[in-house]
């Protein structure tokens, strides 16, 4: 994408009302919708969260077949989901909006218990050692994500990277959580649920192209 069409789309989502773009310092120290999320959206239906959302394809999927909940996609390159925000304006759907700021500060973003679902789709695996602290399953953010999340709170990880699925279901195993559904292979295993296989990304249909598996966690957070 040209620095024109970055510029163009900056400029864009300042104008979206679904866009919220707080500075890092705003978001540490007191940031407004903390806690006052149903305000937001102007009903008390459960929030869903989209962790590194890219374009937006999966909040606005969901929030589609789900008129009755909330959807806030993050992502720190507002540049990728000003389609999804856009989207979202030009079907007057209600229920979504996306933030633009880095995933480790989730837990500034929403207060304790303020969610009932996050999903986590296609993350870098960041397979490299010296990058486990980004790797967004690692037991840091498992811990940010408990806090956010009421005591039904359910986790969703889709990825087509056989390391992260591998890597995530032996820390859940290790730490103790409740694994709800573990699927190496979507698309030819039967189980999983109809917003794993229903729903395709840009990226996924690439990868689903050249012959790469999409699997698929659902799992409960104890601790």
């Amino acid at each position: 994408m040209g620095s024109k069409n970055k510029l163009k789309r900056f400029k864009e989502n300042e104008t979206f009302k679904n866009v919220i773009q707080p500075t890092r310092e705003e978001v540490v120290t007191d940031f407004s919708h903390k806690g006052k999320w149903h305000s937001f959206f102007g009903n008390n239906n459960p929030i869903v969260v989209e962790m590194g959302c890219g374009k937006g394809e999966y909040t606005i999927a969901l929030a589609k077949k789900n008129p009755h909940k909330n959807f806030i996609g993050i992502d720190i390159k507002g540049a990728r989901f000003w389609r999804g925000a856009k989207t979202a304006i030009e079907e007057t759907l209600e229920n979504v909006a996306f933030i633009r700021t880095q995933i480790e500060l989730v837990d500034f973003i929403f207060a304790e218990n303020e969610v009932s679902e996050i999903w986590i789709t296609f993350p870098d695996p960041q397979i490299k050692y010296k990058r486990t602290k980004h790797r967004m399953t690692n037991s840091e953010f498992l811990k940010k994500y408990h806090h956010i999340l009421n005591e039904e709170g359910i986790m969703n990880l889709k990825t087509d990277s056989e390391f992260m699925h591998g890597y995530t279901l032996g820390l859940l195993h290790g730490e103790g959580h409740e694994i709800l559904n573990a699927n190496h292979n979507v698309y030819k295993n039967e189980g999983s649920p109809k917003e794993v296989t229903e729903t395709q990304t840009f990226y996924e249909n690439q990868y689903l192209e050249v012959g790469k598996p999409i699997t698929y966690i659902q799992f409960r957070l104890k601790y």
